[in-house]
Formats: structure tokens, sequence, C-alpha cells
């Protein structure tokens, strides 16, 4: 019979121990991966919310940006197509989908006809106007009459309106009975605010208009603040 030496026996108990622990440890560590949530490190960003207008509240909600995006604070600018020159904060223009349009009562005198032509912050946020709105007057069908109006002399100033405020530009035109120009009778006047293209659909309140002919030009003045002068 050959026997081993004490100290090779004691390795070889050393060794199953430490064989059997690490299964136990093996098991244990499953277990615990399996039933702990996940740790998140701190500074993880959170998924961006919101992020969309309403219409009819105005206001969004800020989404989260990725890390080296530009701000979404930065105002960003565009041409002034209808504003009369100079750029307008896309943030803080009024867009057509704020706004309601109106036409005042005429007030006529030496031989012209004159509308305030008004738009109104329908919002629930601040926003501003600046220079001319576009019009046109169309019929039942939607089909225009006459030329767009042209411009008056003026100076554009940026207008901040409130929720609920208002804006006006005069529409003006000499009285065909005296200019002998050719009419027509819109159903509505289209207006598109400074800067925007969708317009505003409004009644005609004012009967028959110059469409052609002598004296025949319908003008628009640079909007100003109030309802009328």
């Amino acid at each position: 019979m050959v026997y081993s030496p004490r100290s090779a026996r004691h390795g070889a108990l050393l060794v199953g121990t430490v064989a059997v622990l690490g299964l136990l440890t093996a098991c244990g560590n499953s277990h615990d991966v399996h039933s702990n949530p996940p740790v998140t490190d701190s500074g993880t960003a959170a998924p961006a919310t919101g992020g969309t207008t309403s219409p009819a509240s105005g206001t969004s909600a800020p989404a989260s940006a990725p890390a080296g995006a530009p701000s979404s604070s930065t105002p960003r600018t565009s041409p002034s197509a209808d504003g009369g020159g100079g750029t307008v904060a896309a943030s803080a223009r009024c867009h057509t989908s704020e706004l309601s349009a109106s036409v005042g009562r005429n007030d006529p005198g030496a031989g012209q006809e004159n509308f305030p032509v008004v738009l109104t912050n329908k919002s629930g946020r601040t926003c501003t106007l600046r220079g001319f709105p576009g019009a046109a007057f169309v019929n039942g069908s939607g089909t225009q009459l006459g030329p767009d109006p042209r411009r008056e002399s003026g100076s554009p100033t940026t207008i901040t309106l409130k929720p609920g405020q208002s804006a006006w530009a005069g529409l003006t035109y000499s009285n065909p009975g005296i200019s002998g120009a050719k009419t027509a009778t819109p159903a509505a006047l289209l207006v598109t605010p400074p800067d925007e293209r969708d317009a505003l659909k409004v009644a005609w309140p004012g009967g028959s208009v110059p469409v052609s002919g002598n004296s025949s030009s319908v003008f628009l003045s640079v909007l100003s603040p109030g309802t009328a002068p």
C-alpha cells in the first residue's frame, strides 16, 4: 500500500472546498442579478419629453436636447417676406394659427373708403407682428378679384401682442362711384399676417370694390397697435 504525503492530502481538501464555495457563490450571484433592478449612473440623460405645440394654447413643452446639440432657446430668424424688411425671431412671431382677423367699420372721407383690418392674438402666449399684412378679395368660389393691394409708405415697427391684444392696418380705395373703376362684390377678404403663408378668411362687409380701370388700386398701411385709429 502507498501512502500520500499529508501535504498532498491537505491540498486536495483545500481545492475541493474552494470549488464548492465557488459553485455556491456563482449560484448566489445569478440569483442577485435577476432579482435586483439595473443601476442607473448619476448624470445619465433622461428621455426627452413634450415638444409639441398646441395651436389652441400656443404653449410648448421644451424637449431635452442631446449633448452638443444647439439649444432650442436660441431664437431662429426668417426673412421678412411680407413684413417690410429686416428679420423676425421665429420663436416670437405671431403665427396664423394664433391669430383671428376681422374687418372694422368703414370710415369714409374725401372720396375714399377706409376699413381697418384687425389681427388679434387669440393664443395663450405673447407674440409679435411687424410690417404689412397681405390681403386679397375673393368671390364665393375662392377666386381672387382684382390685383393684390399695394403698400402705402410707412416705417414698420415691431408690435408686441399679449393674449387678447390687437394690431390693425388700413385698407383704402377710391369710391368706385366717383372714380368710375370697374367693380366686383367680394364674398370674403383673405388676410395673411406678416411673414406667414397661411391666410385667415373674413367675410367682406363693404360691398363692391374696384377691381380694374381708373383709380382701381387698393392700398394697405403698415400695422399699428390697437383696433382702429
